[in-house]
């Protein structure tokens, strides 16, 4: 009789279904990233950016609308980045999970101290952010917070698996420190020197790693550069003796070579996000900026 028992028990346990994983949807590259090291086997994961792509101009396509339809969790920044292009995946997808307020929906930013949180909104300034710069995951220490986050709230939507997800956040940050004291000390040496980047995406990444970033070849945010900012933009590198320029896959690089044969600047290719230049996780991701950081500055000397 014991051993009927125990094979009736294993046939019913063959015939229920396996736990079902977590589908979820990231917005940008960045986020879906580390929602993978957090997730692991225990969700299915789509990013809807591509890492090429400008994240405030994202090509929204049907297929997007489809998979939100199925997700049990969309992890989006919470910033305004993404509120050009969101908004109407969101309403076609007619998602009950994701809706604002609901566990499903996963603001990044929760916790995270933004920077250039404007006084008053002033369009006449640029596509500025209501609640602030939203490229806070430039700064590793704010990936480690977003890690933790999103460790919290994918374990509120499967609580089976709550501690593979605490357990994922504690190893992902064990790495991040880790590295993180090797990047400080290959930066050391440049610590104070400026930047000029593109558009302001990198200022979180400049405030953690001392390299100021606040010259950029758009006169406002969004708004193309005008040959008079441009001609001011290098009076000031020559002044500041300023030798690096960084841009982005979808910005104008021919811009950016014009105003480093004028200053004898080197110009950096930065992936705006983990899966350019050949780099999967986040922890490649920002080892690949602090590298060509420094192989950047041991050029021009």
């Amino acid at each position: 009789m014991k051993t009927l028992l125990s094979l009736l028990s294993l046939l019913v346990a063959a015939a229920l279904p396996a736990s079902a994983k977590l589908n979820v949807v990231a917005t940008t590259p960045d986020l879906g990233a580390i929602a993978h090291e957090i997730g692991g086997n225990q969700i299915d994961l789509i990013t809807l950016a591509k890492p090429t792509e400008d994240p405030h101009f994202v090509d929204a396509k049907p297929s997007f609308i489809v998979r939100m339809n199925r997700a049990d969790a969309l992890i989006e920044g919470g910033a305004e980045l993404e509120a050009g292009w969101l908004a109407p995946l969101l309403e076609g997808a007619r998602n009950p999970k994701l809706d604002a307020g609901k566990p499903g929906r996963i603001a990044a930013s929760e916790g995270v101290a933004l920077m250039e949180v404007p006084a008053a909104l002033d369009r006449s300034q640029g596509d500025i952010h209501a609640a602030g710069n939203p490229h806070f995951l430039t700064d590793p220490e704010n990936a480690k917070i977003v890690a933790a986050h999103i460790a919290r709230a994918l374990a509120q939507l499967d609580p089976a698996a709550a501690d593979t997800f605490a357990a994922n956040a504690k190893a992902f940050d064990a790495r991040i420190d880790a590295k993180f004291a090797e990047w400080q000390r290959l930066l050391a040496p440049y610590r104070g020197r400026p930047i000029v980047t593109y558009h302001n995406y990198w200022i979180y990444f400049g405030r953690r790693f001392d390299l100021p970033m606040d010259l950029f070849l758009e006169p406002k945010p969004g708004i193309p550069p005008t040959p008079a900012h441009l001609a001011g933009v290098i009076t000031k590198m020559k002044a500041q003796s300023i030798k690096l320029i960084a841009v982005q896959p979808y910005q104008n690089r021919k811009t950016a070579e014009t105003v480093a044969g004028h200053t004898g600047a080197t110009v950096l290719d930065w992936p705006s996000f983990p899966g350019g230049k050949d780099t999967e996780s986040y922890e490649d991701w920002i080892d690949y900026l602090v590298k060509s950081v420094v192989h950047g500055f041991t050029a021009t000397k």
